[in-house]
């Protein structure tokens, strides 16, 4: 096994070798592998002069964007250490994670400018905070610098069940180690083009195509279609994706009419695939739909099957250099192949400790992952359940005690439990169980206000008030026990009739058609970058933006609200009416019979 090196050498090497061959496209532009090594140096210039000789940790937001990558070769290629930061976080979060990496500079998105304005004077290592584009890096040569492949390249943050997220230290050896068994297990090369369809940028697909020379479609729009057909437009030989796209892509009424005639493998990763939605894709496409595992403390991949003769429902064996066994989750004994217990890893893409200095590997290297599953006899792995109490939606991981923690601070809640219900589309959703100081208190007000604190994929959907928060005889909440009862009860009493759960029904629909006046690229940027806006606001469902096959230059976008106030709020704000200006430069906009169609009735009601 490669015994690793400076990372920012992945990016040095791949432009010596293939320098005019393009690294990164997204739909309108694209980057060469020189281009991408030359914007990094500047970038290394600028992060040098920003902090100083003493050097430190840098915070980078990490959008599916080619600026990204930029801004992440060239942080390492300085000496400094890089700490990505999800595009999607909120201000308390973005506190606890600077503040925990003491980051002096922060190189970020709008959205994340804005929510550190309210909390800078709380941050006093933040000397600098950078927008994250084009035109930042500017221009100059950085200075040379040492870099030990053992040292820390990178802090990555996960999350727990107790407490706030821990930073994982990779070091520059775990990445770049971890690049090249990723490339291994898919077949990677330099004639391979990766279609990148993710909510943000995951250092194993940059750094992996990087090692391996392929080329990297970026497909920042939400729909699945859109990056099918990118795939197809650019000739893309693997497929990445997250679980609730799709299973979207899977259900969608279009898939009979898409194709992607050089794709070889489909892979998902983050959480489980639903069994159906890999088969419909399998079968449609003609192509192997693969699973892998991984965690943040392993940078992140320890197992995948790759394009030749995957195992359904496994997500494969170990990467190269890597070793796994499954213990007893009492005794802590190895088990033999087929049985159940604690997965443990080991291996030279495991982390050196957490920031703070602790390690939870044992004296001979094993990591616990928390995960429950089997090993079978050809060294597949097979995941079952889960010791830690965390679950994904929409591949992104949700702590039950941090959204307990954001409910019992609002003054009407008592108590609470925040659990898991499974959902079709996003894998699962939090739920939980509230007493309520006063009975008579709307549970839906102290959702919404308390939603409004947490991003989307944190926020509760579905809520019942109760008297007490049943434990466990050592006082201790099962979240599987009441994630079971839950199920069995809306099951039993449809939402509407019980009058005892609250769920997140659509009452607004809202269709706008826009006509395109110039560049359609231009105006679907826009729009993209409209969508995440309107993915994190309080109320907001879904949306689905659909073009006219005979009129290309007419757009239809429909969305899906919870209410007429959150709805009307989100028209009134600042941003939106910027949104809309943009738009009215670009596009002829025709709210459909008003700005709100009609209401829908709940379901049940």
């Amino acid at each position: 096994m490669d015994e690793g090196r400076p990372l920012g050498s992945l990016l040095r090497q791949a432009a010596a070798r293939h320098g005019e061959r393009t690294a990164l496209r997204t739909g309108t532009a694209a980057l060469t592998f020189a281009e991408l090594d030359a914007g990094a140096d500047r970038c290394a210039a600028a992060v040098q002069r920003l902090m100083g000789a003493d050097g430190g940790t840098v915070a980078l937001a990490s959008p599916l964007d080619p600026a990204f990558a930029v801004a992440f070769y060239g942080i390492a290629r300085s000496g400094n250490v890089v700490a990505p930061v999800n595009p999607l976080l909120r201000a308390d979060e973005l506190l606890h994670l600077l503040g925990t990496t003491r980051a002096a500079l922060a190189v970020v998105t709008p959205p994340i400018a804005a929510e550190l304005r309210s909390i800078r004077a709380e941050l006093p290592d933040l000397r600098h905070v950078v927008l994250l584009d084009e035109g930042w890096p500017g221009h100059g040569t950085p200075a040379a610098v040492r870099t030990d492949p053992r040292g820390v390249a990178c802090v990555l943050f996960t999350s727990g069940t107790t407490g706030p997220p821990k930073g994982a230290l990779l070091t520059h050896r775990n990445l770049t180690v971890n690049a090249a068994q990723v490339a291994s297990a898919h077949h990677l090369d330099d004639s391979s083009v990766v279609l990148n369809h993710l909510p943000k940028y995951h250092l194993m697909h940059l750094n992996s195509a990087l090692h391996a020379g392929a080329t990297q479609v970026l497909c920042a729009r939400p729909e699945a279609a859109d990056a099918v057909a990118m795939a197809a437009r650019f000739g893309a030989t693997h497929y990445y994706s997250i679980p609730v796209r799709l299973s979207r892509l899977a259900a969608d009424a279009r898939l009979a009419e898409l194709a992607m005639p050089s794709v070889r493998m489909i892979a998902s990763g983050g959480s489980a695939l639903p069994a159906e939605s890999a088969e419909a894709l399998r079968a449609h496409f003609g192509v192997p739909v693969v699973q892998g595992y991984g965690l943040a403390e392993t940078s992140p991949l320890t197992h995948s099957d790759g394009p030749v003769d995957p195992v359904p429902g496994s997500v494969g064996p170990v990467v190269e250099g890597t070793e796994c066994r499954v213990v007893d989750v009492a005794t802590r004994e190895p088990l033999p192949a087929g049985e159940r217990g604690e997965v443990q890893v080991r291996g030279p893409q495991v982390m050196r400790c957490y920031l703070g200095g602790d390690s939870p590997l044992d004296a001979d290297g094993w990591l616990s992952t928390g995960d429950v599953g089997h090993v079978d006899a050809t060294g597949r792995l097979f995941l079952t359940d889960r010791i830690k109490d965390v679950f994904k939606c929409d591949n992104y991981l949700v702590s039950p005690s941090a959204v307990e923690r954001r409910l019992r601070a609002h003054p009407a809640v008592l108590d609470c439990a925040v659990f898991d219900l499974p959902d079709h589309l996003s894998g699962a959703v939090a739920a939980a169980l509230v007493v309520l100081a006063d009975r008579a208190t709307p549970v839906g007000e102290v959702l919404t206000q308390v939603n409004e604190q947490l991003p989307y994929y944190q926020r509760v959907r579905h809520a019942e008030v109760v008297d007490a928060i049943p434990r466990s005889a050592n006082g201790k909440i099962q979240r599987t026990v009441l994630r079971r009862d839950a199920m069995e009860r809306r099951a039993a009493v449809p939402p509407g009739n019980g009058g005892r759960a609250v769920a997140e029904a659509a009452q607004i629909v809202a269709v706008t058609r826009f006509t395109v006046k110039g560049d359609a690229a231009e105006f679907e940027a826009a729009f993209t970058a409209h969508a995440e806006f309107m993915r994190g606001r309080d109320g907001f469902l879904r949306a689905q933006m659909i073009r006219s096959v005979r009129t290309p230059e007419v757009y239809v976008n429909v969305g899906w609200w919870r209410d007429q106030d959150s709805y009307l709020a989100v028209l009134r704000s600042d941003e939106f009416r910027g949104h809309l200006g943009e738009f009215a430069r670009l596009a002829d906009v025709e709210p459909m019979q008003g700005p709100v169609l009609f209401t829908l009735e709940p379901a049940g009601a």
